[in-house]
Parts: C-alpha cells; structure tokens; sequence
C-alpha cells in the first residue's frame, strides 16, 4: 500500500534502513510513559531495535524518503514494539527481567479478534502540525477495513492531551478508562483511555 497525500507518502512497512531513527521516534513519543521501566535510554533503543516488527507498521515519508511519522499496529501475527521474555533478558539481564516483566505486564494489551489495534502513533517533531497524525490514523482505518474489520482500538494515556484531542476529533469514542493507582509513581500518569471507532463500510 502507498497512500499520496500532497509531497507525503504512507508505505506499509518500515524500510530497514530507517529502524534507528524509527526506534529513536518511538521512544522520543513513549519514553515519558515507559522511561522508568524501560530504561535508560541506551538500553531502551536496544530493546526497540531488536524487537520492532517492520511489518507491523504504516510509515510516513517525505518526498526524500525521510521519516516524517508512523502508526505502529498489532496482529495475532505480533505487533510493532512487541517482543517478549528472551528479547527483554538479552537486553536487560536477567536481574533487570524480573522486576520489569510483571510491570510491563500490567500495561499489556490483549490480542482484540473483533478490533484493529493501534500500536503506537508518532510524529516527528519537525512535521507537527502537518497532518500527519490525521493521515497515518486514516492509513490505519483502510489497514483494518481491509483485514476485515470493523473498528479500530487505541489507548491513550491522560496525560496525552494532544493525541487524545486528536482521537476525539477524528470519531474514537472513550468505551473504558484504566486508572493505576500507586503504580502512577512508576509510570508518570494515573490513567489510561481507551478508544473505539467504529468504521464505515470499504467503498465498493
């Protein structure tokens, strides 16, 4: 899939050789939620590098093929910033797996069979305000249209007030809202939303 949207395109798939910069975006948009758990830095983009699933992924280019912002998504197949156990020892050790993994683990959301699942949406800080957010969320409902789906799936954090303006404004409704509890000492927000939209029909 390419999408043209002026001098931008959305590609299915990461290029390879955009993985560091990609990592490096990821973490940039989530550090602040994960920092504590996933880091420090270094190892954090270890992490990414190593599990990032290119495939997972809808990616937004400029006219030189630079990185302009992507919309990570999951899959039974994996998702795009997922790994699991073994990735996090060879990276952590196995002191620093045991006392991460339980964290994370209350993070973690389930597979949906019945909705597409955003895994991550960021743009880069130079292309903020170009619609990029708008036209990789649009790029991720056609994915879930055509892989036969009927809405997608996101959560948001409470602290995220520009994303979740964003989702508000696009038609994704609040359906749950998970709060931490003492645990937001740990992550840096006391609650996480979560956002349905329900789809249009796939014009014929």
């Amino acid at each position: 899939m390419t999408v043209r949207t002026g001098r931008i395109r959305i590609v299915a798939g990461l290029p390879a050789p955009l993985l560091d910069e990609a990592a490096a975006l990821y973490w940039q948009a989530f550090g602040g939620k994960l920092g504590r758990v996933m880091g420090p830095d270094d190892r954090a983009l270890r992490f990414l590098r190593r599990v990032i699933c290119r495939d997972h992924a809808l990616v937004a280019l400029d006219e030189t093929g630079a990185l302009l912002g992507l919309a990570g998504f999951k899959t039974p197949q994996g998702s795009f910033a997922g790994g699991d156990l073994s990735d996090m020892r060879a990276v952590y050790g196995l002191s620093g797996l045991l006392w991460r993994a339980p964290l994370l683990a209350l993070l973690s959301r389930e597979i949906d069979n019945d909705r597409f699942l955003l895994d991550g949406l960021c743009v880069t800080a130079r292309a903020r305000g170009l619609g990029i957010g708008t036209a990789l969320l649009s790029a991720i409902e056609e994915e879930a249209r055509a892989r036969g789906y009927a809405h997608v799936r996101l959560d948001v954090i409470d602290t995220n007030w520009r994303a979740r303006a964003l989702y508000d404004r696009l038609g994704y409704l609040a359906v749950k809202t998970e709060r931490l509890g003492l645990l937001r000492h740990v992550f840096g927000f006391a609650a996480a939303v979560t956002m349905v939209k329900p789809l249009s029909p796939q014009a014929s």
